[in-house]
């Protein structure tokens, strides 16, 4: 095998990437759920507010991490950046992802805009996801035998 010597940083984008995809699955549904409890005018448990705003902290976190170790790993294996469509791929969730987070702390009865914002950034955030995997795995395609 000739794998690059930093291996470690592949794994740890591997893993970075499964949880925000598991991140962006769990928020979702609560997101959901807030939603259907508005809609239907019942009141939400306490907790949920907090746990969707932790994990999307989580998710922010992780995807920031990904561009860190995107940038790191390919500048170092290649010398620069730019050897497939995978960086527009990454670049584009991580300002989706940021969009997202933002519009999130805006959500108000003043800003009404914030929330239709903030929902519509998530689908469409779901095909960059898909983008990003898929694009992923043809980069990780070029390090396996």
């Amino acid at each position: 095998m000739n794998l690059p010597s930093f291996l470690w940083l592949w794994k740890i984008a591997a893993w970075s990437m499964g949880l925000s995809l598991t991140a962006y699955t769990v928020l979702g549904i609560s997101g959901i759920w807030m939603y259907n409890r508005r809609t239907n005018k019942q009141p939400r448990p306490k907790w949920l507010r907090p746990l969707h705003y932790t994990i999307g902290a989580i998710m922010v976190f992780l995807v920031l991490l990904l561009l860190s170790i995107g940038i790191i790993g390919t500048i170092g294996h290649y010398g620069s950046l730019g050897h497939s469509p995978h960086l527009i791929a990454g670049l584009s969730v991580v300002v989706l992802v940021l969009i997202s987070a933002i519009s999130a702390t805006q959500i108000s009865p003043k800003h009404p805009w914030a929330r239709s914002l903030h929902i519509s950034t998530n689908i469409i955030l779901l095909f960059g996801f898909l983008l990003v995997t898929f694009t992923g795995w043809t980069v990780v395609q070029k390090y396996l035998p």
